[in-house]
């Protein structure tokens, strides 16, 4: 499986997802600007609300952007031999095998590319803290929800 494109992948659901985003708080910052919800009185909320709203999908938007920036960033990365930011790595979790993405954000972010899945971790999440460092072909067991899991990196790219 080829780094560039599950990084490409990302970036286009990041994308995506930024889109989203960006209508959305247009449409708040709409809502909230209209005559329609000027508050006729002291507990009239309903612009204000919608603001919040706004502001809320904006900070969203800009967070995406900067991930995707940071993606970006990671395309003509070089693989080094042990896993770090950037990684992708496929992992024999007592006999199933799982593909997961190292990257600088955007934890949690699913795509699939040639058919196979593969979740976005960080370096910060408890299995990407434990992950970090470790080499194709080595075995690890790994602390998870409390629960001790085998684990052997099978490939690093």
């Amino acid at each position: 499986m080829d780094k560039r494109s599950v990084i490409l992948k990302i970036i286009e659901s990041l994308q995506s997802e930024l889109e989203t985003y960006i209508r959305a708080a247009k449409s708040s910052h709409a809502e909230a600007t209209a005559d329609e919800n000027r508050a006729e009185n002291k507990y009239d909320t309903r612009g204000l609300e919608a603001s919040y709203l706004a502001a809320g999908q904006a900070n969203k938007a800009s967070e995406l952007e900067s991930a995707i920036t940071a993606f970006k960033d990671l395309i003509n990365q070089t693989t080094h031999d042990a896993i770090e930011v950037g990684s992708l790595i496929e992992l024999d979790q007592e006999g199933f095998t799982e593909f997961y993405f190292i990257g600088p954000t955007a934890g949690g972010t699913e795509v699939e590319v040639e058919g196979t899945e593969i979740l976005v971790i960080t370096s910060e999440s408890p299995l990407g803290s434990q992950l970090i460092s470790l080499k194709p072909g080595q075995k690890s067991t790994l602390d998870l929800a409390g629960r001790k899991q085998k684990v052997q990196v099978k490939s690093l790219v």
